[in-house]
């Protein structure tokens, strides 16, 4: 089964992507490590990222250069993607070790020679766009036209962004589409999060949706996945204290193993939308209960409030019954603790 048709088949938990990002520290073994503990935890797919500084910025001191904010505040742009890209030849070797291992690695590029580097050297199923490239017209155009399904996460976009990426997408040979709800902070907390959004997503634009969760904690992705998320995804780290580029908001495997647990949990509580009991109700029904004799009748004696009672367990006659019982006769003697029943009646 494809990714695609993995994501879409509803009988299954949501896929779980776990990012590898810059938290590889620049060491090959690492970014190993991480792959091998992802697959080991129960993630789906791994996902790369594919730039060189030089993809998204310029070496240059100046004050709009540098981060303002969170967890990277200070540093130079172009000196944080240097240490946080993953090198081109490590992608090969990455991919061959997803395949051995059985789980799918795509990645996100971030420019169009990333996209033709790709293309040529892992060939993936699938394309994720960065929240921070959706409005990267020209890399949409050429990740569209590889005619591969994308995954289009939709932090800070607003409607109309987002309608235009995906009609980008869309007239240029993408076949399908899965939107990512995502909160463009790094960690993201879950406050103010807006996951209703989610949904809206998915009613407005008519896409499978899912979640991109930068959160520690794993309550977003719960309730992503009951809202019908049918991907997760969340960056991994192979130790939060080894100081990744990414670290701060990336689960060990350990907890990404738990979180996959929870989901799967969460996803068999869903089950289909028809009401009426369920199969663990049915092995309680008999502890409802029913019309029951409660002294000792005699054969043709008056049934009544006296004699009768509405206890558990089931096995005599519904309740429902009780005023059109209530006044008849028995047709034969009957001993307290004995179950109703329509033949007891005449």
């Amino acid at each position: 089964m494809s990714l695609i048709e993995r994501i879409h088949d509803f009988d299954k938990p949501p896929v779980i992507v776990a990012e590898l990002s810059g938290n590889h520290r620049q060491d090959f073994d690492v970014a190993k490590k991480i792959i091998q503990e992802s697959a080991i935890a129960g993630a789906d797919a791994i996902k790369l990222q594919t730039y060189t500084p030089d993809s998204l910025a310029l070496p240059i001191d100046k004050p709009e250069f540098r981060v303002d904010s969170g967890p990277w505040k200070g540093q130079l742009l172009y000196d944080l993607y240097q240490k946080a890209c993953t090198p081109y030849e490590w992608h090969r070797p990455l991919k061959e070790l997803a395949d051995e291992l059985g789980i799918s690695l795509f990645s996100t590029p971030f420019d169009e020679e990333g996209v033709d580097f790709l293309e040529d050297q892992i060939d993936p199923e699938i394309y994720k766009v960065s929240s921070f490239e959706l409005t990267h017209i020209p890399l949409l155009k050429k990740i569209a036209r590889t005619a591969k399904p994308v995954i289009l996460s939709t932090g800070m976009a607003t409607e109309s962004e987002i309608a235009e990426a995906i009609g980008t997408l869309k007239s240029n040979g993408c076949p399908d589409i899965i939107l990512l709800k995502c909160v463009s902070s790094y960690p993201s907390d879950p406050k103010g999060f807006h996951l209703n959004s989610m949904q809206s997503l998915q009613q407005t634009f008519g896409y499978s949706v899912g979640l991109s969760d930068h959160c520690l904690t794993n309550e977003v992705a719960l309730a992503a996945t009951a809202l019908g998320a049918r991907v997760i995804e969340k960056h991994v780290t192979d130790d939060r204290n080894r100081n990744g580029v990414d670290s701060a908001f990336s689960l060990e495997p350990d907890e990404l193993a738990e979180m996959i647990k929870q989901i799967k949990m969460v996803a068999s509580s869903l089950g289909d939308s028809i009401i009426g009991k369920t199969d663990q109700d049915d092995a309680q029904t008999k502890y409802r209960r029913s019309i029951y004799v409660s002294i000792p009748i005699e054969k043709g004696e008056t049934l009544s409030e006296k004699n009768l009672k509405i206890i558990r367990p089931a096995l005599g006659l519904d309740p429902r019954l009780w005023k059109a019982t209530l006044g008849k006769k028995a047709s034969r003697d009957l001993e307290p603790g004995h179950a109703l029943k329509a033949a007891d009646i005449r």
